[in-house]
C-alpha cells in the first residue's frame, strides 16, 4: 500500500432534490487573498462541486437534469476506472451566473487521453464555460456501448483568492481535515471507485453529520513509480509530504529537493520567450506535493501540440483562472500528480508554466499517452475544431517549441523518431505496438500519436505554419517598395537616399533582425519588428535587397531591386512655346497650344505646368491645348522632373491680340452686320468677288476668325503677298467667332494677312469677325 497522494479539507452537503450526492471540495490547504489577476501573485483557492449522473437501465446512457449549482467556471465528466473510455457523446450546457441564459450544448472530448500513471479517475477534457450557476448533462452511448461506472459531473471554481458562495459560511472557522475522497491506493483494482469500499455505491460520500477519521500522519515512504505511460521509467523517489505539512510553492526554475536528480538546463539555439511561472498564475503547490519527474533520456525529442477543447470565450484576464481550473481538474478530480501539460498558451499569446520541475528542464508531463517519455506538451486554451488559434497564440507556440527543441539540437521543421511506450492508434487509423519506432514531425499534433481530435482540425491544419515559424527561415518575405524616389518599369531612381519597405508572414517575435543589402553588402540593420529601413547610395546603378535573420540564424533574402542614383537635372530640348489654334474665340478665352520637349539622361518622370494653371503631363507628352485672355500678357511656367527627383524649369510669355475687322484695309464692297454673337458686336460680310481685307501685325502666330453657315462661301488667304491657301467657310451648323485658319512662325516678326472673296457660285458671301495674333 502507498500513502495517498493528496489530502484536503472537505465539507459535504446533500443538495435537496438531486440524484446522488453533491460534494463541495476545497482545492487547497490554505486560504489566501492574493490573486494573480489582481497583480499580486500567490496561491489561489480552487474548489469543486461533484454530483453523480443517473444511469439508464441498460447502462448505455446517463444524464443529469437541469439544476442550480454553486458557482463554477470549468467542468468535466469523470468515471471510476481511469483506463476506461466513453464510447458515445458527452454533452453539457450551463447557465450563465446571475441570469436565466443557458448555453448551447457543448460536446466534451470523451477522453483526456494523457495517460498519467497512478490516476484515480478517468475523465473528459475539462471545458471552460465561464462563471455559471446551473448545469445539465447528457451522455449517449448510442444504444450499444455501455458507459463506464461511476459517472459524475465535476465542476471547478478556479477561485480568485476571495471567499465565494461555493464555500459554506462556517468554512473558514470550522474545518476538518479528511483524506481525499477520490484518492486511491495504486493497488486498487481496476473498475472500483478509488477512495470507497468496493461494495459501496461509488457516488456515495460521507454526510456532514458523519464522523470521518483522519489517518495518522504516515512515515516518509518512497513512492511507487509514477510515469506518464507504461514504458516510462520510474520517477526519482521522494518522501510523500503529509497533509499537515504542505509543500512550498515552487518557482519555475527552482530545483526540487535534493532527493531528485535534476537534469541540466542546456542552452538553446533559440531565445527563451516570456513565461508566466506557476506562482504567477496562482498555483497552489500544496495540492500537488510530489516531486517532478524528468524524461529518462534527459532530452526532449519532439513537441506535442494540444488544445484544451473548451470555450474560446474567455478573456485574456481570465487566462490564469482557466489554467488554475485545468490544474485543479487534473490533480483533484482525476488524481494526477500535477497539471498534465508542460506549457499552456492563452489566445492572447501569454505562456504559462504547466507541470513543475523547471521550464528549462526536460520535465516529464502527462499529455501524450505512450510518448510522454520523449516529448514536451504545449496546449492552447480553447477549442480549435473550426477556427484556428489567434496569431498571437500560434506565435507563442512556435517560440516555446523552438526554444525547447533548440535546447536539444532538434530542428523544428524536421522529424523525430519516437519509441512507443504502449500500443496505440492515431486519429487517422494508424496503429502500432509497444516499442514501435514512429517517425513524426518534431512539432506534431496530439492526434498523430493518439486517437483524439486534439488539437482540432483548424489548428492541426496550421501546424505546418507553426513549424515554419519556429524553425525558420522567415517566410513570406517580400520587398514591397522603394519609396522617396521614382520608378520606371522595374527600376527605381533616387538622388541618393532610399527607404526600402518590406513585409513577412513570420511573426516579428521570431525574427532577430533585418538587413538592408546594397550590392550584396549590409548597408543598414533594423529590428525584427521593423518593416522599413533607409540607406544612402552613391551615384550609379545598384542592386538593393532585404535579408531577414530568423532567431534560428537561418536567413531569407528578397529578390533584388535595381536602383539608380543620379543628380543630373532634366533638359528642355525644346523650350516652351505658344501657337494659336483653331476653335471658338472669346475675349476671355483665345484658344492656343503650348508646346515643349524635355529629356533626361536617366529617366524623365513628368513635366508640370505650374502657371498660369497647374497641370501634370507624362514624360512623352509634348503639347497641350489651353486658352488665354485677350490682351493680357501671360507667362507659362513649366518644370521637368526626372525619376530621381532632379528638376529643370523653363517658361514662355505671350499676349493674344484681337484685331477687329474694322481695323483692316478694305477693297470692294463690305457691309456691317451687328449681333452679340460677333466679337465686339459687329462683323463684315461681302459677296463681291475679289473684295478683300488685310491686316498688318507683329507676332509669331495668327488666326482668322469668321462666322460660318450652310450658305457661306470661300476665301483665298495671302500671307506677306503670297497666296497660301483657300478656305471654305461652309458649315452644316451655324458657328460664330470660329478660328478657321492659323499660321505660326518660329519667331516673332511683322506680317500681313489678306483675305480675298472667291465669289463661290450659289453661296458667294463670307463673314469675317477679325484677326487674332500672338505677340
Amino acid at each position: 500500500m502507498r500513502t495517498p497522494r493528496h489530502f484536503w479539507k472537505t465539507a459535504a452537503v446533500v443538495a435537496a432534490g438531486l440524484s446522488g450526492a453533491l460534494v463541495l471540495q476545497s482545492m487547497t490547504g490554505q486560504q489566501t487573498s492574493s490573486d494573480p489577476s489582481d497583480g499580486a501573485p500567490g496561491p489561489v483557492t480552487s474548489k469543486a462541486e461533484t454530483t453523480e449522473l443517473r444511469m439508464s437501465g441498460d447502462g448505455t446512457s446517463a444524464s443529469l437534469g437541469k439544476r442550480d449549482t454553486g458557482p463554477f467556471s470549468m467542468l468535466g465528466v469523470t468515471w471510476s476506472d481511469p483506463s476506461a473510455r466513453v464510447g458515445g457523446t458527452v454533452e453539457v450546457r450551463t447557465r450563465q451566473a446571475g441570469t436565466q441564459t443557458w448555453s448551447r450544448w457543448l460536446r466534451l472530448d470523451g477522453d483526456s487521453g494523457q495517460g498519467e500513471s497512478g490516476a484515480l479517475r478517468g475523465g473528459t477534457e475539462p471545458a471552460w464555460v465561464g462563471p455559471s450557476d446551473g448545469v445539465e448533462v447528457r451522455v449517449d452511448g448510442k444504444g450499444t456501448t455501455r458507459l463506464p461506472k461511476g459517472l459524475r459531473l465535476d465542476m471547478v471554481d478556479p477561485g480568485s483568492g476571495k471567499v465565494t458562495a461555493l464555500e459554506p459560511a462556517a468554512y473558514a472557522a470550522e474545518e476538518t481535515e479528511t483524506p481525499d475522497p477520490s484518492a486511491s491506493d495504486p493497488d486498487t483494482e481496476p473498475g472500483t471507485d478509488p477512495g470507497t469500499d468496493p461494495g459501496t455505491d461509488p457516488g456515495t460520500v460521507p454526510q456532514p453529520d458523519e464522523t470521518v477519521s483522519e489517518p495518522p500522519a504516515p512515515e516518509p515512504t518512497v513512492p511507487a513509480p509514477s510515469s506518464s505511460d507504461p514504458s516510462d521509467p520510474s520517477e526519482p523517489p521522494a518522501p510523500e509530504p503529509s497533509a499537515s505539512e504542505p509543500s512550498a510553492s515552487s518557482s519555475p526554475t527552482a530545483s526540487p529537493s535534493p532527493s531528485v536528480s535534476v537534469p541540466p538546463a542546456p542552452p538553446s539555439t533559440a531565445p527563451r520567450p516570456p513565461i508566466t511561472d506557476r506562482a504567477g498564475w496562482g498555483a497552489d503547490e500544496s495540492i500537488s506535493p510530489e516531486e517532478p519527474g524528468y524524461l529518462p533520456g534527459d532530452r526532449v525529442k519532439a513537441v506535442v501540440v494540444h488544445h484544451t477543447a473548451e470555450s474560446n470565450d474567455y478573456t485574456c484576464a481570465q487566462g490564469p483562472a482557466v489554467v488554475r481550473g485545468i490544474y485543479a481538474y487534473h490533480v483533484k478530480q482525476l488524481g494526477w500528480k500535477d497539471l498534465g501539460y508542460n506549457f499552456l498558451v492563452d489566445k492572447c499569446g501569454t505562456v504559462y508554466e504547466g507541470r513543475k520541475g523547471g521550464v528549462d528542464r526536460p520535465v516529464m508531463g502527462a499529455h501524450a499517452y505512450g510518448f510522454n517519455a520523449e516529448t514536451t506538451g504545449i496546449s492552447v486554451l480553447g477549442t480549435y475544431t473550426s477556427t484556428a488559434p489567434s496569431t498571437a497564440a500560434m506565435t507563442s507556440v512556435a517560440r516555446i517549441a523552438a526554444w525547447k527543441l533548440g535546447q536539444y539540437g532538434v530542428d523544428p521543421t524536421g522529424t523525430a523518431t519516437l519509441t512507443a511506450g504502449d500500443g496505440g492508434r492515431s486519429y487517422y487509423g494508424k496503429t502500432w505496438a509497444k516499442g514501435a519506432q514512429l517517425s513524426l514531425p518534431a512539432i506534431h499534433g496530439h492526434r498523430d500519436g493518439y486517437n483524439t481530435q486534439c488539437p482540432g482540425d483548424a489548428f492541426y491544419n496550421k501546424l505546418a505554419t507553426v513549424r515554419a515559424w519556429a524553425g525558420g527561415p522567415v517566410s513570406g518575405l517580400t520587398l514591397k517598395s522603394v519609396t522617396g524616389t521614382g520608378a520606371s518599369g522595374s527600376t527605381t531612381y533616387t538622388k541618393s537616399s532610399v527607404t526600402v519597405n518590406w513585409s513577412a508572414t513570420t511573426p516579428a517575435a521570431l525574427i532577430t533582425k533585418y538587413e538592408l543589402l546594397v550590392n550584396g553588402k549590409v548597408a543598414a540593420t533594423a529590428a525584427g519588428t521593423a518593416t522599413s529601413a533607409k540607406a544612402t547610395l552613391t551615384a550609379g546603378t545598384h542592386k538593393v535587397a532585404v535579408r531577414a535573420v530568423h532567431q534560428s540564424g537561418k536567413t531569407a533574402t528578397t529578390a533584388a531591386a535595381t536602383v539608380v542614383a543620379e543628380t543630373t537635372a532634366p533638359t528642355f530640348t525644346t523650350k516652351p512655346n505658344l501657337a494659336l489654334r483653331t476653335g471658338t474665340v472669346n475675349t476671355a478665352a483665345v484658344p492656343l497650344t503650348l508646346k515643349w520637349k524635355a529629356t533626361d539622361g536617366a529617366a524623365l518622370k513628368e513635366v508640370r505646368l505650374t502657371a498660369p494653371t497647374a497641370k501634370t503631363y507624362g514624360p512623352t507628352v509634348t503639347s497641350a491645348q489651353h486658352t488665354a485672355k485677350s490682351g493680357a500678357a501671360t507667362t507659362w511656367s513649366m518644370k521637368a522632373y526626372d525619376q530621381a527627383g532632379n528638376t529643370a524649369t523653363a517658361s514662355v510669355a505671350g499676349t493674344p491680340v484681337i484685331l477687329q475687322e474694322s481695323s483692316a484695309t478694305k477693297s470692294g464692297t463690305w457691309t456691317t452686320k451687328s449681333s452679340t454673337s460677333y466679337l465686339g458686336g459687329k462683323s463684315y460680310t461681302s459677296s463681291t468677288k475679289n473684295a478683300s481685307l488685310s491686316w498688318t501685325f507683329t507676332g509669331r502666330s495668327v488666326a482668322w476668325v469668321v462666322s460660318r453657315a450652310a450658305t457661306s462661301g470661300q476665301a483665298h488667304i495671302y500671307v506677306d503677298g503670297k497666296k497660301l491657301t483657300t478656305v471654305d467657310l461652309k458649315s452644316s451648323t451655324t458657328k460664330y467667332r470660329d478660328a478657321l485658319w492659323t499660321k505660326t512662325w518660329s519667331s516673332s516678326a511683322k506680317h500681313t494677312v489678306k483675305i480675298v472673296v472667291v465669289g463661290t457660285g450659289g453661296r458667294p458671301a463670307i463673314t469675317t469677325d477679325g484677326l487674332v495674333y500672338l505677340k
